[in-house]
C-alpha cells in the first residue's frame, strides 16, 4: 500500500519534517506551496542534499533538470510536485495559490515513461472498499452539480453551441503533458481530422485552454483551422455543460479528457495521460502495461481522493476532498454572482463596508440611494442591482439582500457585521406572499443526494451540540419550572416578517395570550426579542406575567431551546432553530419553515408548499447550506457554513464595541420615531 499524502515509508512514523532541497524559485516565493509540503512532512530548503534529504522539482518544468541532476549526483530521492486536479478559480499564472498538490516519488502522472504513484494506485490498489466508492460517487456528483473543474471560474449559464457537436480539446504549446505524449501541432491537427472523419457532417467545437483565452500561452489551434464546420470556443463555459451537448470528445492529454470520462463519455485519446488505458477511453496509442479495467468511480477515487494532498485554507490543515469541494463551491458561487459587479441601493451607511467585503472582491460595489438612479446606472454599466430586502418596492424584480440565519455573535441592531447574507432573485424568505429562492430550494431538497443529506444531518447535530443560533448572545439559562415547557419568543412587531407573514396576529401580547389559552396546564416561558430588550426596536409587553409563568431576559437562545418541549411563534427564526433541537413547533404566521409538514401550522401558509414533503435535513440544507453566502472573518474568503460554525464556536468573530452600541441606540431612536410618524 502506498503511503498517504506523499510521505515516504522512512518518514511515516517520524514527526521531524524531511528536508526537501529545491532549485526552483517558485518553491521559495509561494507560501502556499511550502505550507502544503510542510503539512505533508517536508521542509523546503536550499543547498545540496545530505543523507535522508530528498530533492523536489516541479513536474517536468524547463528547469526541473537542475534538481534531477543534483538528485542523481548525490543519490537523493527525487520528488515531483504538481498541482492537484482541482486547483483554484483562476490559472496559476494569474497568481492564485493551489488548493492541493500531487507529491509523487515515482514519476509524474502525465508521463507514461515511468509509472507514477497514481498509475501504481490505479493498477494495484483494490479500489473495492464500499465506503471509498460511495465517497467517490458522491464527490463526482458534487463536482458536476456545482460546475467545479481545475479552474472553476466558469459560467454555468453561458451560451453554448447547439447540441450535437464533436468536442476537440486544445492545450497550450510547450505544455509538459503534451511533450510527454510526444505530441505537437501536427498531432493536434491529425486529431482534428479524425474528429471530422469519424463524425461525418457533425459540427466541431475546439475548446480553447483557459491560459490561451487569458493570453498567457498560445494554443495549438488558430483561427485558420476553423471553417463553416469548425469553430473555436474560448469563453469560460462549464465543462460539465459543454459535455452534455457533445456527441464525441477528442483530446491529447488534457485534464478535460479525465472530466469527460466522469461526465459519461469515452473520449478518443491521442496521447498517454494517466486516465488512458483503463477501459474508459478509446486510445490511439495504448500504454501496454495498463491492462486493468476500472470504473469511473474507481478512477476518481484514486486520482481525487487517494493521490492528492488537499489543503484547507480556512483551517490551515490538510483535508479531504469533501472539504475542498465545499470551500471551492463557496468561492466559485461568489465569483459567479459578483464577477460583473453590483449596484446597490437601500443600504444603510454602516452596512456598506461589510457589504463591500461580501460582494466587492471582483468589482467594488457602487452604492446609489435613489432606486431609479441605481437602475439606470446598473443598465449603463451592465451590472445587476441589489437592494436591502426591506427597502425593495412591492413586486419589484430585483435581487434582495438580507441577513443570514447564522449571523453573528451579537445583534445586527448593535451594528455587528454579519457572517452570512442571503441573496434572493425571486423574493425574500420572510415574505410568503410571493415565491422566494429559498422556497424553491426547500421544495427541491426532496431530490438531494444522500451525501448532502448527511452533511445537513451533521450540521444539525453540530448546531444543537454547540448551542448555535442566529445571534449567539450568551447568557445562562436560569432554573426553569418543571412540566411541559412552551417557549414563546417575542418578535419586533413592525418587522417585515410579521407585517407580510402573519396577517392574523401581529402583537406579542396576542401571541402570548393565544399560547396560554391553548395550553392552560403548560409552563409558558416568555422570551422578549433581543432587539426589544436592548431598547432598539418595538414589541415590549407591559405585564407578561399575566399569561407567562416566567420571563427570560438575556438568555442565550441556543441554550434555552435545549430545555423546552415546544415553541409557539408567529414567524420567529427560533421556530426553525427549535426544529433543529427536536422541539414541536406551532406557527401562527407563515415563516419559511412552515407548510412543509414539519410544523403544526395555525396560520395561513401558501398553497404552493403543499407538494412533496422535505425532510428536516432537506430543510436545513436549503436554509443553511444552499441559500446563504458566508464570509470567513479570519481569511476574508467566501466559505461554507461549517467554517462559520467553527468561528462561532471558537469566538473568532467580530463583536460589538462601545461605539457600535451608542450608534445603534441612536439609530433605534430614529427608527422608533419614524415608526410613530408613519402611524
Amino acid at each position: 500500500m502506498l503511503p498517504a499524502r506523499g510521505q515516504d515509508d522512512a518518514n511515516a512514523g517520524d514527526r521531524t519534517p524531511r528536508r526537501l532541497c529545491v532549485y526552483n524559485g517558485g518553491f521559495l516565493t509561494q507560501p502556499r506551496l511550502r505550507r502544503i509540503l510542510s503539512l505533508s512532512g517536508y521542509r523546503v530548503a536550499l543547498g545540496l542534499p545530505r543523507d535522508g534529504d530528498a530533492v523536489a522539482v516541479w513536474g517536468q518544468s524547463p528547469i526541473a533538470h537542475r534538481g534531477e541532476a543534483i538528485a542523481a549526483r548525490h543519490g537523493a530521492p527525487l520528488i515531483r510536485i504538481e498541482d492537484a486536479f482541482l486547483r483554484s478559480l483562476h490559472p496559476g499564472r494569474d497568481g492564485e495559490p493551489p488548493i492541493g498538490l500531487l507529491i509523487d516519488r515515482a514519476g509524474v502522472h502525465f508521463d507514461p515513461a515511468t509509472p507514477s504513484e497514481l498509475e501504481t494506485l490505479l493498477a494495484t490498489h483494490p479500489l473495492d472498499d464500499s465506503a471509498l466508492m460511495a465517497r467517490a460517487r458522491a464527490a463526482l456528483h458534487w463536482l458536476r452539480r456545482a460546475h467545479l473543474t481545475k479552474y472553476s471560474a466558469v459560467y454555468p449559464d453561458a451560451p453554448l453551441p447547439e447540441p450535437g457537436y464533436v468536442l476537440v480539446i486544445d492545450q497550450t504549446r510547450g505544455d509538459a503533458s503534451v511533450r510527454a505524449s510526444a505530441a505537437d501541432r501536427g498531432r493536434f491537427r491529425e486529431m482534428l481530422v479524425f474528429a471530422q472523419e469519424e463524425h461525418p457532417g457533425a459540427r466541431v467545437v475546439i475548446k480553447t485552454h483557459p491560459e490561451t483565452a487569458a493570453g498567457h500561452r498560445a494554443g495549438h489551434f488558430i483561427d485558420a483551422d476553423c471553417n463553416d464546420r469548425i469553430s473555436l470556443l474560448d469563453r469560460p463555459v462549464s465543462p460539465w455543460a459543454l459535455f452534455d451537448g457533445a456527441v464525441g470528445v477528442y483530446t491529447v492529454s488534457s485534464q478535460l479528457g479525465f472530466e469527460a470520462i466522469l461526465a459519461g463519455h469515452k473520449p478518443r485519446v491521442f496521447g498517454q495521460p494517466f486516465y488512458a488505458g483503463w477501459g474508459l477511453t478509446d486510445d490511439d496509442r495504448p500504454v501496454p502495461r495498463r491492462e486493468r479495467q476500472l470504473t469511473r468511480a474507481q478512477l476518481f477515487a484514486a486520482a481525487m481522493i487517494l493521490y492528492p494532498a488537499w489543503y484547507d485554507p480556512y483551517r490551515d490543515r490538510l483535508c479531504e476532498i469533501e472539504d475542498v469541494l465545499a470551500g471551492l463551491e463557496a468561492r466559485a458561487t461568489a465569483w459567479r454572482q459578483d464577477r460583473r459587479g453590483w449596484v446597490a441601493s437601500g443600504m444603510r451607511l454602516w452596512k456598506r463596508e461589510p457589504l463591500q467585503r461580501f460582494f466587492g472582491a471582483e468589482k467594488r460595489l457602487i452604492f446609489e440611494d435613489d432606486p431609479a438612479k441605481a437602475r439606470a446606472r446598473a443598465d449603463a454599466l451592465d451590472r445587476p442591482c441589489m437592494v436591502w430586502a426591506g427597502k425593495a418596492a412591492p413586486g419589484e424584480v430585483i435581487t434582495r439582500v438580507e441577513d443570514g440565519f447564522l449571523r453573528s455573535r451579537g445583534l445586527g441592531a448593535e451594528l455587528v457585521p454579519p457572517l452570512s447574507l442571503v441573496c434572493d432573485d425571486l423574493g425574500i424568505y420572510y415574505d410568503p406572499t410571493r415565491a422566494s429562492r429559498l422556497e424553491q430550494l426547500i421544495a427541491a431538497s426532496v431530490d438531494l443526494p444522500a451525501d448532502q443529506l448527511d452533511r445537513a444531518a451533521a450540521l444539525i447535530r453540530r448546531i444543537a451540540r454547540g448551542g448555535l443560533s442566529k445571534y449567539n448572545l450568551g447568557g445562562a439559562v436560569p432554573p426553569l419550572p418543571p412540566g411541559h415547557r412552551i417557549l414563546v419568543p417575542g418578535q419586533v412587531e413592525d418587522d417585515a416578517s410579521i407585517l407580510l407573514g402573519s396577517p392574523d396576529i401581529r402583537r406579542n401580547a396576542d401571541l402570548l395570550e393565544r399560547a396560554r389559552a391553548a395550553n392552560p396546564g403548560a409552563v409558558i416561558l416568555w422570551k422578549p426579542h433581543p432587539d426589544v430588550e436592548a431598547g432598539l426596536r418595538t414589541g415590549a409587553i407591559d405585564h407578561p406575567e399575566t399569561h407567562a409563568d416566567m420571563t427570560l431576559r438575556g438568555v442565550d437562545a441556543g441554550a434555552l431551546l435545549s430545555c423546552v418541549d415546544e415553541v409557539w411563534t408567529m414567524t420567529s427564526l427560533m421556530g426553525f432553530e427549535a426544529l433543529l433541537r427536536g422541539c414541536r413547533v406551532v406557527t401562527l404566521g407563515a415563516p419559511f419553515y412552515a407548510g412543509w409538514g414539519l410544523t403544526r401550522d395555525v396560520g395561513p401558509v401558501p398553497a404552493r408548499r403543499a407538494g412533496p414533503r422535505p425532510s428536516l435535513e432537506g430543510l436545513v440544507h436549503a436554509t443553511l447550506i444552499a441559500y446563504p453566502r458566508y464570509r470567513d472573518p479570519v481569511t476574508g474568503l467566501p466559505c461554507p457554513v461549517e467554517v462559520i460554525a467553527d468561528r462561532l464556536e471558537q469566538g473568532d468573530v467580530p463583536s460589538p464595541g462601545p461605539f457600535n452600541r451608542s450608534l445603534s441606540k441612536l439609530q433605534g431612536l430614529f427608527a422608533s420615531q419614524a415608526h410613530l410618524w408613519r402611524r
